[in-house]
């Protein structure tokens, strides 16, 4: 992805998103555009207005951090869009390399075997390309429409914006898609010469509306915690919490583990998915949903 589009539509978004009145600033006179003006931006920054236009052109190169944090605090960054301000920095400072794609990713026998432990939670490795790499038994139940898509590798975004299915099965798909938007902008500024991302984000791109508007928008997040709600085709609605760690010996990795409080429907409706999965012919393509007792979070 060109690095000066980037740092020009992010800014200029941002910028939009800010009145004066939230920046501390008179609202006088009539605005032709939302937001700030770059003047003021540039005052609030503490740099010469000059300076701020030629940043938002898209020219980030040798900017130095003092600025990078001030320019933040300026357009009221949250924690995930000051980290994108930096990664869009460092690339521009640095001599531009070719797209590539990376070799297969392949997950530690320790980490698997981890995962494997985590028998009462279902859990999944992931990359910032949002596929999944590896999960333990009960990731794979509740993940199994997924694991339908005949698509390789199994990709969480993929599904979410092109698989029809996605819709019933994930109850809350708007924000769910809006998560994984904000998530592969992050990661696009962080790895921004890695060909398979950019072959995802064309993809979807060209076969999904809903992603095109996600994606103007220019939004990022760091995506740690909250609580994901499911329509699973065995056991119905079913609503868990969610914490996504890094793992630190393998970076761009996540761990992600999703629990349900203990005595809860959906902590039985775990235990139902578990006994739903043991009974599976692992070589069946369509496993039978259960026609009673369909569990209702």
């Amino acid at each position: 992805m060109d690095n000066r589009s980037e740092v020009r539509e992010f800014l200029t978004s941002r910028r939009a998103k800010i009145t004066p009145e939230q920046a501390g600033l008179p609202a006088s006179g009539h605005r032709r555009v939302n937001g700030l003006r770059r003047e003021e931006v540039a005052m609030l920054a503490g740099v010469s207005a000059e300076y701020y236009a030629r940043m938002e052109r898209g020219n980030l190169s040798g900017a130095s951090e003092a600025v990078l944090d001030s320019l933040a605090r300026a357009l009221q960054l949250d924690e995930s869009e000051r980290a994108h301000l930096l990664d869009l920095a460092h690339t521009a400072s640095t001599t531009r390399r070719p797209t590539r794609r990376r070799a297969a990713q392949s997950i530690r026998a320790a980490l698997q075997q981890l995962l494997d432990a985590m028998t009462d939670a279902p859990a999944f490795i992931r990359n910032g390309r949002l596929d999944i790499l590896a999960t333990n038994r009960l990731g794979k139940a509740l993940y199994w429409p997924l694991f339908q898509d005949p698509a390789r590798p199994v990709n969480l975004a993929r599904y979410q914006f092109l698989n029809p299915g996605a819709a019933e099965y994930m109850t809350e798909l708007d924000a769910q898609r809006a998560a994984a938007a904000a998530l592969l902008r992050t990661e696009a500024g962080q790895d921004p010469y890695n060909r398979d991302l950019s072959d995802l984000i064309g993809e979807l791109s060209t076969r999904s509306e809903p992603f095109r508007t996600l994606w103007a928008a220019h939004n990022v997040r760091l995506h740690h915690t909250g609580i994901k709600r499911f329509h699973h085709p065995a056991i119905g609605d079913l609503t868990l919490a969610f914490e996504a760690l890094p793992v630190p010996n393998d970076p761009g990795l996540t761990l992600t583990a999703l629990s349900a409080e203990p005595g809860t429907p959906d902590h039985d409706a775990l235990k139902v998915l578990a006994s739903w999965y043991a009974t599976l012919d692992h070589n069946e393509t369509n496993p039978p949903a259960p026609t009673s007792n369909e569990h209702s979070a």
